[in-house]
């Protein structure tokens, strides 16, 4: 008969050497989670300047339309062409301030969420 083979203690070095191994594995967890949340977070940047570009042309067509009604108004008095003109511009301010809500939206939620709710141990929030 064999003797049965007794499950040894692991040594100092290998105790050691597997804190190091884990030690690693966590830094490279939390590197991968950084990337991601910077990436998300760069995605959610160019959003936020998108809105805001499309925004400021709006607002710039609206202040030319403004100007051509009031231009159009006073050459005309009376005319059809700076009521229509002023509620393009209205229309185009109205269009404008959707877009600054929805960005608004898009900014409230801070980058690295995920990392830091990470970090302090929280559960994931679920997905919407």
């Amino acid at each position: 008969m064999e003797p049965t083979a007794r499950r040894q203690a692991p040594s100092l070095g290998q105790v050691v050497a597997r804190l190091i191994g884990e030690a690693r594995q966590l830094v490279a967890d939390y590197a991968e989670l950084t990337v991601l949340d910077a990436r998300r977070a760069a995605i959610r940047l160019a959003w936020i300047l998108g809105c805001v570009l499309v925004a400021a042309v709006l607002i710039v067509t609206s202040w030319m339309g403004l100007v051509a009604a009031a231009i159009v108004f006073a050459w005309g008095h009376g005319a059809s062409w700076p009521i229509a003109l002023a509620i393009a511009a209205v229309l185009n301010i109205v269009a404008a301030a959707v877009l600054a809500w929805f960005t608004l939206k898009l900014a409230k939620e801070l980058p690295f969420t995920a990392l830091l709710r990470q970090m302090r141990g929280r559960d994931p929030e679920p997905p919407q």
